[in-house]
């Protein structure tokens, strides 16, 4: 039988794509399952420590700080499974680190939905964090180092269409399950995961390994197969297969220790600007909602219960809508723009929700402010969910990618469990004031991006090296990605090596786009 059921370019590109959607899906699902079913009277008598809609006081503050405690375990294990991925996915290959997650994260939703007791849960949570986290930590490196330079944003960038599946999926089947009077209303949801990972376990080895990861371990002839197979263009491989190398090269050698060391290609720096961008994702807000949907339209924004459920449910279609927006927008506005474009807009959503959620007695308000949260769930998928992930693969070198994705990763994973451990209580103490936290935070990104995070839109992983090799402090990556033209990392070694003198920048650029203007 030929490999990967007998596809080749376009046809496996989209088998890879197929085969992300549902990795990412099984993290989409697990943000939303739990934080569904807190509202379920069964739920609630199952687990009474972590009732907060039938207790009042201080006996439902403390179990707020006990409910965010619960829920958040989750994300603390995340970042133990994202670190395990910077040691694993470079020893077994991205393709073994994604099944053995999926082993966990099943084991994890079997614990969840079996649990009686309420240290069963706890645990269950914990082996169900591990294994997420590791699936998101390797998925989106084993997808953006198979993907196509111009094409690799719209296809990693589709992470937010994928989470958004998800996400939508677990707040549907919660509710849906709502209906149902015995522990099945809780139970089913919990244990779906195993669905999702069977699939992904099903299918992952039919899949091709990455071919910067059989280079690094020396398997040159496998890579070059696979991107035969893939790109089906022998001058395009032989070229690619030249930069890998080169990057590999400039690289040296890799431990731990390295991502500590700024080295040629300023490795530190970008280990910082990888987990800066995923620190960002979580503190834009959007968790404090997702986590709680339910429970703030029911106990914030004073809606029915079975309304709440729904208004939850619907909001997660617009992050699918826009992360369509920015899958087809990226590759062509660039990663900054979407970016600076986003924090902007999430600010002002922010503000708007503060005012409109300040007086609980205006009915018109507190329903205008469901659009609000449909707007910043909009314009949050436009620049943040999926776009971290990209960007801090892309910025990552080659040797050291994995890694830096994983430390990046379990960076996202630990702001993510302290937005999940502080929104109950936060908006127990200071209920629509909690809101206003976020709308200075969102401002604060601006300036951070667009001084610090250099533009990676249409340039092959190994260009984004070179951006960083020429850059001598952090204010340079900005400058140099702007001036930088697009050329093979083998031609700038190249250059380098035979000591040619290299053209200014500016003449350079100026040349292209006349070349350009004559075509």
């Amino acid at each position: 039988m030929a490999p990967y059921f007998g596809l080749r370019g376009s046809k496996l590109h989209t088998a890879i794509w197929a085969e992300a959607f549902f990795s990412v899906m099984i993290f989409g699902y697990n943000q939303a399952a739990a934080g569904g079913v807190l509202t379920t009277a069964s739920f609630a008598r199952q687990f009474p420590k972590m009732d907060v809609l039938d207790t009042t006081g201080a006996q439902q503050k403390h179990n707020s700080t006990i409910q965010g405690t619960v829920i958040a375990m989750y994300t603390l294990m995340g970042t133990f499974g994202a670190l395990t991925c910077t040691v694993l996915g470079d020893k077994i290959g991205r393709r073994w680190t994604i099944f053995l997650a999926c082993i966990f994260n099943a084991i994890g939703g079997l614990l969840q939905g079996t649990s009686f007791s309420f240290a069963q849960f706890i645990v269950s949570r914990l082996v169900l964090g591990f294994g997420t986290g590791g699936i998101i930590a390797t998925v989106s490196v084993w997808q953006s180092e198979l993907s196509k330079a111009e094409s690799r944003g719209s296809h990693v960038s589709a992470f937010g269409i994928f989470c958004g599946s998800g996400l939508s999926l677990a707040l549907w089947v919660d509710f849906g399950m709502s209906y149902v009077k015995s522990s099945a209303s809780w139970r089913f949801p919990l244990t779906f995961p195993i669905v999702l990972s069977a699939i992904v376990m099903s299918t992952i080895m039919s899949m091709p390994e990455s071919p910067r990861w059989l280079m690094k371990v020396g398997r040159t002839e496998e890579a070059r197969e696979i991107m035969q197979i893939l790109h089906e263009d022998p001058e395009t491989v032989e070229k690619e297969i030249a930069d890998i190398q080169a990057s590999l090269d400039l690289s040296g050698n890799v431990s731990l220790k390295s991502l500590l060391e700024m080295g040629p290609q300023r490795t530190f720096h970008r280990v910082l600007i990888a987990s800066t961008v995923q620190m960002f994702l979580q503190m834009t807000g959007v968790n404090s909602i997702t986590y709680y949907a339910s429970s703030i339209y029911e106990s914030d924004l004073d809606f029915p219960a079975k309304t709440a459920e729904i208004l939850a449910a619907a909001s997660q279609l617009v992050i699918i809508l826009g992360s369509v927006i920015c899958s087809v927008t990226v590759d062509r506005f660039g990663r900054r723009t979407l970016m600076l474009f986003s924090a902007t807009a999430m600010c002002l959503c922010f503000a708007a929700m503060t005012g409109l959620v300040s007086n609980p007695n205006n009915h018109s308000a507190l329903k205008a402010a469901v659009f609000v949260l449909y707007l910043y769930y909009l314009v949050y998928c436009i620049g943040f969910l999926g776009i971290p992930f990209l960007y801090a693969s892309e910025i990552a070198p080659a040797k050291q990618r994995a890694a830096i994705c994983g430390v990046s990763t379990a960076v996202s994973w630990l702001f993510n469990f302290l937005v999940a451990e502080v929104t109950p209580v936060g908006f127990t103490d200071i209920k629509w004031r909690y809101f206003i936290v976020y709308c200075a935070l969102n401002a604060a990104f601006v300036p951070c991006i667009y001084f610090f995070f250099p533009e990676t839109k249409g340039r092959s992983l190994e260009e984004i090296d070179e951006i960083f090799t020429q850059s001598r402090n952090i204010f340079d990556p900005v400058k140099v990605a702007k001036r930088l033209p697009h050329k093979h990392l083998a031609d700038f070694v190249r250059e380098d090596v035979e000591g040619k003198p290299q053209a200014p920048v500016t003449e350079q650029v100026e040349d292209t786009k006349e070349i350009k203007e004559d075509l």
